[in-house]
């Protein structure tokens, strides 16, 4: 069976970080592109952040370049999502999604995903 478990959330101060860590389960997450996505209450999804199958394309939005990092640990069958110098706004559902491709919307599979509160 086909799973991602996202882990890693929580709640942090405004400036603090978090690892996100995204976990594949009955496939390897290397053969697949993998974004994080985020949704906040009464907001649109967005896409953070995406990796291709071979690594060698990363694309983030906007807002999260420079504070945000994607990465892979093929040995863990995990992606990660590094976030630093967090802010308020930041304060959504995190997931993690896989597709073949890079992609806004549509990905094959997707976690259930892990809440993020940034708040002092």
């Amino acid at each position: 069976q086909v799973q991602l478990v996202e882990s890693g959330g929580g709640l942090v101060q405004p400036g603090g970080s978090l690892r996100l860590s995204c976990a594949g389960s009955g496939f390897t997450l290397d053969g697949y592109a993998i974004g994080w996505f985020r949704q906040a209450p009464g907001k649109e999804r967005v896409r953070v952040s995406c990796t291709s199958r071979s690594g060698g394309l990363t694309v983030y939005t906007d807002s999260v370049k420079g504070r945000f990092t994607i990465s892979r640990d093929n040995a863990k069958n995990t992606v990660y999502l590094q976030m630093n110098s967090l802010k308020p706004e930041d304060t959504a559902l995190y997931y993690c999604a896989a597709s073949g491709a890079c992609r806004s919307n549509g990905m094959d599979y997707r976690g259930k995903g892990t809440l993020v509160t940034v708040s002092s």
